[in-house]
């Protein structure tokens, strides 16, 4: 029987109206989950049964038993780790690539995909500033975006020594020195490690996890052969970002290849009154970055973005007779990417953008940084509470005294529910970290999270 929508009608039903009702529950409910996965593995697990179920039903029993191991992480209210909410336009439009089922690789076969994705790709170049030239490929996420930009990094070095990866692979090759700052994130590493490249060379960072230009010309210079420099926009507990005018000029004078990883930083590019925080940042060779963070659109959105687009495609590309390439010779999504079949996970990013304009994406990202700023400026008004770091972004790390009271307030936070906020450490000490990365969160939530943590505070002291 050919798949019309008639199939389909009672389940798409039955999800969208669970999912708005998951969606009209995000102001009240309590933030964290009521259930493990463990309290949860009976509902889900056991024998196969041998009869299915009818479509409807499915969904109805899916949004039934899963309902109480959700964590309200869409809720203004939700400031753990560096995670974003959905735009209503971005949910939407991902619902669409899931309906449409296309395997956006090839332009000949998706050429609608291909299109959107070319202008979404061109707009986000255009919108933070970065080289017309460049060429861009979305990825799974921000860990992704690390590895393809590095990939191309690597391609590039190799070929540039004097040596064919594509033909004689790592061994024997040219040692790709890599440096990274002491605060950069672990992805930066895996996607290394995934790359054969090893264990980067760690170049001391200030109090604000900036990268230090004098260590990083000082390693530089210790060594000889291609290298690799990774900086960062946005770092994971201050939002700091490293100098990049003069740590890009640093490693451009030693023939550095420069990869910035701005998972959740690159965005600040979009706001003129923030251009000091990202100054010199276009000057570099590749960028990552994950459009779930701080633009707000669904999972599955990361963005690499490389300078030289032949890196980028020879890094990533692959020919076959089967794979029918387009008549005018442009280049395919699947020469941007470590995949061959993929959802076409720049659509969503594209209504996300159609939906914002390049006003809106300012302004968002401008009201993440209003709020973080307003809850740092409330909570450190209170006697006790630390914080640690200069918000000049939209992360907030907060201290309470010993470590021993910053992790019982932590934990007292998120067991009282009414925010969820992740506990950390950093420069030393045990913190309690919040990331304003939701578009939907507002002065209501920013009064609700300082009076839980306020709240917290008081009773761990009490119990104290």
């Amino acid at each position: 029987m050919s798949a019309g929508g008639q199939p389909y009608s009672e389940a798409l039903s039955a999800a969208a109206r669970r999912a708005a009702d998951w969606l009209e529950s995000l102001p009240q409910r309590h933030v964290g989950p009521a259930k493990s996965a463990h309290d949860l593995a009976a509902d889900f697990g056991g024998p196969l049964p041998a009869q299915g179920l009818p479509a409807a039903a499915v969904v109805e029993y899916l949004a039934d038993k899963a309902e109480p191991g959700l964590m309200a992480m869409p809720s203004g209210r939700f400031f753990g780790w560096v995670i974003g909410g959905t735009l209503p336009a971005a949910l939407a439009a991902d619902w669409l690539v899931s309906a449409w089922d296309q395997n956006a690789v090839l332009r000949v076969s998706a050429p609608a995909m291909a299109a959107i994705e070319d202008a979404a790709g061109r707009w986000l170049v255009d919108l933070l500033g970065l080289p017309d030239e460049s060429d861009v490929g979305f990825v799974t996420g921000a860990t992704m975006a690390n590895f393809a930009g590095l990939a191309a990094a690597r391609w590039s070095l190799l070929a540039d020594a004097g040596w064919d990866p594509d033909r004689d692979g790592l061994f024997g090759a040219p040692r790709i020195r890599c440096l990274v700052g002491q605060e950069r994130h672990d992805s930066v590493d895996l996607a290394l490690r995934y790359l054969g490249l090893g264990r980067p060379v760690t170049v001391p960072s200030d109090r604000q996890g900036r990268i230090l230009t004098d260590g990083l010309d000082r390693q530089l210079s210790a060594g000889s052969g291609p290298a690799l420099v990774c900086l960062q926009a946005g770092n994971l507990h201050s939002g700091a970002f490293d100098p990049f005018v003069e740590a890009v000029g640093v490693a451009k004078a030693h023939g550095a290849w420069v990869h910035v990883d701005g998972a959740f930083g690159l965005w600040a590019a979009a706001v003129p009154e923030l251009a000091a925080l990202t100054a010199g940042m276009d000057l570099a060779d590749s960028w990552a970055s994950d459009a779930h963070k701080t633009l707000n659109v669904p999972y599955d959105c990361g963005i690499a973005v490389v300078r030289d687009a032949a890196a980028l495609r020879s890094a990533m590309g692959v020919q076959a007779s089967y794979l029918i390439r387009a008549a005018d010779g442009a280049a395919d999504p699947l020469e941007k990417v470590p995949e061959l079949s993929r959802r076409a996970r720049g659509v969503p990013v594209w209504a996300a953008l159609r939906s914002l304009g390049r006003e809106g994406v300012a302004h968002q990202v401008r009201e993440l940084v209003l709020r973080a700023g307003q809850l740092a400026e409330q909570l450190a008004a209170l006697e006790g509470i630390e914080v640690l770091n200069d918000v000049d972004y939209t992360q907030v790390s907060l201290a309470f005294g010993d470590d021993a009271t910053t992790r019982a307030v932590t934990a007292r936070v998120i067991a009282d529910g009414k925010v969820w906020m992740s506990g950390s450490h950093w420069q030393g000490k045990d913190v309690l970290r919040v990331s304003v990365s939701n578009w939907s969160t507002d002065a209501d939530d920013v009064g609700t999270a300082v009076e839980a943590v306020s709240s917290a505070f008081a009773a761990v002291r009490a119990a104290g």
